[in-house]
């Protein structure tokens, strides 16, 4: 097969392809054989129908499919081999569709390129990019502890009343023929909406007798004046007056204490055994979530330094368009809208490609699976769980290792994890102390 390509332009290209008999006659030959084996035609054994009835009533599309895997399998093949820096899928010349496919024909077809635009990219010391180095504070390892300790706290009864106590009591309505009485009423005056009505309530002892209004309470919430009246929210409008609240125990969350008990639940292996080993252990975690943080960010300011140095590049808009259409079902208005974005992603694509290859970055299977793990991780954290017993862990990869989207989003984490490590040490670094806020404010511009 003769194949060869002419640029039009920097960014088009027109690959032509003359197919010749024998490119595909030894193809089409096999091929009508193993139809032949098991075609199933009125009137004939499997297996016993004549090559000639074969060739009359299904020798064309037979042709047609040889030819066309022979044309596919040779284009990109020569794509490949000769390195050319295609964008998307080959686009099938209107030319193609009057193609006439006769055996023993000699066919020529032709193919429309979007090409890659010509740049290079190679960054070295005289190169700055910011680099944030976010300061944690003793406030943070304070909530981090305070989180750890709520977790191994309970209530415990108390005789007065401070802000967030909870209160059991006798509700009783006042000022009605009716009264309607709800025992074991359970609240914490603390979520009250009325600031007023809440103020009742401050010093109060056990016993005590609170006279006060339940619906400027909280603001006419029937589920919660529901749940509070033990009645059906459709009943609550009937009970709009002032209730006494008999005050029969006070319960006050003590948070458990830093023993080593706690600090094994969290850091299992015995190696933190005091409060300052915690603390210690707690601010090197929460450092190193920031130092991850912080080169997720330096990738993002070095594409926008690159990008910014490289200026707008050309692109063949024409055909990338057609390539969007097709893939967004003939949707123009959905590809206008997202063409600027998708150029932007797609040269961040071919810079990091040369960036990627500079630096030598490689991804192998250790590095996936380490990645479907912090993943795991980072996600169990979210709920306050720190340490995933193995076999959880094991499993939850598995599970994500089961689907290629996702394996694929995990390759593409895992390099620029890498791209952002190896490009550390290659342009030179701004750093800057920030607090959380301020780095937390980058995110949001």
């Amino acid at each position: 097969m003769n194949i060869t390509l002419e640029k039009t332009d920097a960014v088009n290209a027109v690959v032509t392809a003359e197919i010749q008999p024998e490119d595909y006659q030894d193809k089409v030959k096999s091929a009508i054989k193993d139809f032949r084996k098991k075609a199933n035609v009125p009137g004939f054994r499997k297996g016993m129908v004549p090559e000639g009835l074969i060739r009359k009533q299904y020798g064309m599309s037979i042709l047609a499919e040889e030819v066309n895997k022979v044309l596919q399998e040779s284009l990109y093949n020569y794509i490949r081999d000769n390195k050319v820096n295609m964008l998307g899928e080959p686009i099938s010349a209107e030319d193609n569709q009057h193609v006439e496919l006769v055996d023993g024909g000699t066919f020529t077809f032709k193919f429309e390129l979007a090409l890659a635009p010509d740049f290079k990219v190679e960054l070295t010391k005289k190169d700055k990019v910011e680099y944030y180095n976010v300061e944690v504070t003793d406030e943070m390892v304070d909530q981090q502890v305070d989180m750890y300790r709520q977790r191994g706290g309970n209530y415990k009864p108390v005789d007065n009343y401070q802000d967030n106590d909870m209160l059991k009591g006798v509700m009783t309505e006042l000022d009605t023929d009716a009264p309607i009485t709800a025992e074991g009423v359970v609240m914490l005056p603390k979520y009250m909406k009325n600031d007023d009505q809440k103020k009742l309530f401050d010093g109060a002892k056990v016993n005590d007798i609170i006279r006060f209004n339940p619906t400027t309470a909280y603001e006419g919430n029937e589920t919660e004046l529901a749940s509070l009246m033990k009645v059906d929210k459709e009943q609550v409008g009937e009970h709009k007056g002032d209730f006494n609240f008999q005050i029969t125990e006070i319960t006050r969350f003590v948070p458990g204490d830093l023993t080593e008990e706690l600090f094994q639940q969290v850091y299992p292996g015995g190696e933190v055994k005091t409060e300052d080993d915690f603390r210690k252990k707690i601010r090197q975690g929460i450092e190193d979530r920031y130092v991850k943080d912080s080169d997720f960010r330096f990738l993002i300011d070095v594409r926008n330094y690159v990008t910014k140095k490289l200026g707008k590049l050309e692109f063949p808009d024409e055909k990338l368009k057609k390539i969007m259409l097709n893939n967004a079902e003939g949707d123009e208005k959905k590809v206008e809208e997202n063409y600027e974005k998708s150029i932007k992603e797609l040269t961040w694509h071919l810079v990091k490609e040369q960036l990627v290859e500079q630096t030598g970055v490689k991804v192998d299977d250790k590095d996936v699976i380490e990645m479907a793990k912090d993943v795991t991780r980072m996600q169990f954290a979210q709920y306050g769980m720190m340490n995933i017993p193995d076999e959880y862990l094991d499993g939850s990869v598995k599970e994500m290792m089961k689907k290629r989207e996702t394996v694929d989003n995990l390759i593409d984490r895992c390099i620029e994890v890498k791209l952002g490590t190896a490009l550390k040490d290659i342009v030179s670094l701004k750093t800057k102390n920030v607090t959380p806020s301020e780095f937390n404010k980058l995110f949001e511009e």
